[in-house]
């Protein structure tokens, strides 16, 4: 039979650990891309708003938004990795490496790290370590990931599981890279929108950051497609309705986006996500639903020679339907509590 020119998306059997992944279409984020990711979840954080305040303490002019970069790269991977994916199950060792700004050119490779044939033979986990680099050569993101994959043929034989080791954690002497000598004194807490620095959090301290956002349609399919995402669980109706939940699901990094822009109330002045630690999508999200979302500080450490930031790793947690005002996470059993759908470990940092 005459080869198909088109492209089925990889199913599980067809990776092996070691095989590299060169992803298409580099993709050149502008001002426009900025602006669009702005309506679709409101951040409201000055550093990425405004060239001026940027400026002012030592940026050449704003960056573009840590999870929007984040969302161009993890883009590229899914013709590759994820188009017959499952679920995204979760993320680990994520440091973001350099500021990307509007101009600038993304593009990804992936490494496949571990693989793992699940009980039933018709799926399996596919462990990735994806690198984004900008059109100089410069990593600016890199990122493990794992992903419950289809098999296409149940009976086909497959290599001896590998799962990785990965880290718990980013140590604070990797978190600012990405960022300039940030002038302090230049730091406008009034235009910021709160007074809180680095030093006025504690750990254990839990924040319900109080505000919802109700998400459509249209919306999260505007946003999936702005990061070039091609899984088919997003998009096609068609398709989905004789599936899981007969409905399309929204992808998870419109969830960590709506709920780390909510972060905004009560955490305005971490302005830059150094690192995530590692993550799940406990649950799915669609549209109608309305997302909350709820942070507790773990840690908070100085960053190795730096004396203008420091660094916070909170637990952001987002809710759909109900407020988080009793912080709602897991019970004493270890379940995530009804409702919860995003249990993320990241490192924020902040003026001092």
């Amino acid at each position: 039979m005459k080869a198909t020119k088109t492209n089925p998306g990889n199913f599980f059997e067809d990776y092996k650990v070691g095989q590299i992944l060169t992803h298409a279409t580099p993709r050149t984020v502008t001002e426009g891309d900025a602006a669009l990711y702005m309506s679709l979840y409101g951040p409201r954080f000055a550093v990425q708003s405004s060239d001026t305040f940027a400026k002012a303490i030592g940026y050449p002019r704003a960056p573009i938004d840590d999870l929007l970069m984040f969302h161009v790269v993890f883009g590229k991977t899914v013709p590759d990795i994820s188009l017959n994916a499952i679920a995204n199950l979760g993320y680990a060792e994520g440091r973001v490496m350099k500021a990307v700004y509007p101009g600038d050119t993304l593009s990804t490779v992936s490494e496949v790290i571990g693989l793992k044939e699940n009980s039933n033979r018709e799926t399996g986990t596919v462990y990735v370590r994806s690198t984004g680099r900008n059109q100089h050569g410069d990593i600016v993101l890199q990122y493990c990931r794992w992903v419950m994959v289809r098999k296409r043929d149940k009976n086909a034989p497959v290599a001896e599981a590998v799962v990785p080791k990965l880290k718990d954690r980013v140590d604070p002497s990797e978190l600012g890279a990405a960022l300039p000598a940030i002038k302090s004194a230049a730091y406008n807490y009034d235009l910021a929108g709160a007074p809180h620095r680095w030093g006025d959090y504690e750990v254990g301290e839990k924040i319900d950051h109080v505000d919802g956002m109700t998400l459509e349609e249209a919306e999260h399919q505007m946003a999936t497609r702005l990061y070039q995402n091609t899984a088919k669980v997003h998009f096609n109706q068609h398709t989905e309705a004789k599936g899981r939940f007969g409905r399309r699901i929204v992808y998870g990094g419109v969830c960590i986006s709506l709920a780390r822009a909510l972060s905004f109330n009560g955490m305005n002045n971490a302005f830059h996500v150094a690192a995530i630690n590692g993550g799940r999508h406990v649950s799915p999200l669609f549209a109608g639903d309305t997302v909350y979302a709820w942070t507790e500080v773990l840690e908070k450490s100085e960053i190795p020679g730096r004396t203008d930031v420091g660094a916070l790793r909170t637990r952001l947690v987002a809710v759909k339907n109900q407020d988080c005002s009793t912080f709602p996470y897991k019970n004493d059993k270890g379940e995530y509590a009804e409702g919860v759908m995003l249990d993320l470990d990241i490192w924020v940092v902040l003026p001092r």
